[in-house]
């Protein structure tokens, strides 16, 4: 029960804190413009080393801290996480997502700057592209981009930091497989929706479910302790 306990909150937590959130949108834009299955690979390839990262580290927390402060200090970021989400549900207004624009503006830059270096190694002697070293010759560009987007959107992340203290309180593998689950069917969404499903998403909706569930967890980890 402890692995399918930690398995159901692990892949509910993920997908409505990831729907909408930056790296969704990194995998949704990338869609409309390459392969689907290769920016599908690479983003999701980039949350599954997140994951399991997160949930090595809350499992080995407690094996380095007390575990009665591991186990309130997660209990106290679920709560703020939560009433986080509920104050950002109530006090959207609407429009487009600030991190929507920022995750556009963002690939616009990109693109320039590949084309930007393009025209100059064609101004070159040879007239020719010059073939990149080191990783690009083993993976494409594009599964490196939506790995390295998707990794860097996701440090820090209010999931990543959750993930944390699930393990720290909730079967390691569960919260490991369900995290893998939850990331996989938000970026499946992402890649196969494209930009239409990102900004059609009620923010506001996702923000309180999100709130609700993390005050949930709370009160649950309040309630169980720490045994």
């Amino acid at each position: 029960m402890g692995l399918l306990e930690g398995f159901i909150k692990s892949t509910s937590m993920i997908l409505v804190s990831e729907i909408g959130d930056k790296t969704f949108f990194v995998a949704a834009l990338m869609a409309m413009r390459y392969s689907r299955g290769t920016v599908f690979l690479g983003a999701h390839g980039a949350l599954v080393v997140m994951t399991v990262f997160s949930a090595f580290f809350g499992w080995a927390a407690p094996n380095l801290i007390p575990r009665h402060w591991t186990h309130y200090a997660a209990t106290a970021l679920f709560f703020i996480f939560g009433l986080r989400s509920l104050y950002d549900g109530f006090t959207h207004e609407g429009g487009e997502s600030a991190e929507l624009a920022e995750v556009e503006a963002h690939l616009l830059a990109e693109d320039k700057r590949d084309d930007d270096a393009t025209a100059k190694s064609q101004q070159g002697k040879s007239g020719k592209k010059q073939p990149k070293g080191g990783l690009y010759k083993l993976f494409s560009p594009v599964l490196l981009e939506a790995f390295t987007l998707t990794f860097l959107g996701e440090w820090g992340d209010r999931s990543q930091i959750a993930t944390i203290g699930l393990a720290a309180q909730e079967d390691v593998v569960g919260v490991t497989l369900g995290g893998i689950l939850g990331h996989g069917i938000c970026t499946g969404a992402a890649v196969i929706g494209g930009k239409h499903l990102a900004s059609s998403i009620s923010e506001k909706t996702v923000a309180i479910c999100g709130g609700v569930l993390f005050l949930i967890f709370g009160v649950h980890a309040l309630i169980t302790g720490t045994g």
